[in-house]
């Protein structure tokens, strides 16, 4: 597959708040993520991507267009081993793989890059399609936490989905 993590770059801001701003993107991630989404989000999230040292988060790309974003995120303390992996893709490109794949390469990079054993995605119990995507990764659904999660107005369930080395 076509699939190819890169940094973010500051050229990316115009198709990053254009497929970012969408509620069916945000409605499926943490409330750290606005909605909607606009240039000033998207500079902060470009900021954001670009000061982390090793890179975090990743700009996808798929048959060279940005089709999305990957990111993960070494936990501390007590839990130092994990890493939690985020990611989205634009709406125009679901349905293609590229998260499946974005996932593999994330993974692949956090436990080469950090001191991890363990990667671990969260993604709310009405998100059937992330669970396939992270089941296809190679992930193990862990546990379902009843209504754990208060989204929109509504409480769900979280799913923890797991890989490890």
């Amino acid at each position: 597959m076509d699939i190819i993590l890169r940094k973010w770059e500051p050229e990316d801001i115009e198709l990053l708040v254009e497929y970012a701003n969408n509620k069916n993107i945000s409605d499926t991630l943490s409330d750290g993520f606005p909605s909607p989404f606009n240039q000033n989000d998207g500079l902060k999230f470009l900021e954001r991507a670009a000061a982390s040292i090793p890179t975090r988060m990743f700009a996808i790309i798929w048959k060279g267009e940005l089709a999305g974003s990957v990111g993960i995120f070494p936990d501390s303390d007590y839990h130092r081993k994990n890493a939690a992996v985020a990611y989205w893709v634009a709406e125009p490109f679901w349905g293609n793989g590229i998260a499946t794949e974005a996932i593999r390469q994330i993974v692949a990079y956090g436990f080469l890059t950090f001191d991890i054993s363990r990667v671990y995605a969260q993604p709310f119990g009405n998100n059937k399609a992330s669970h396939r995507v992270l089941e296809k990764a190679g992930f193990t659904l862990e546990a379902i936490i009843s209504k754990s999660v208060f989204k929109n107005g509504q409480y769900q369930d979280e799913h923890i989905y797991s890989q490890m080395i």
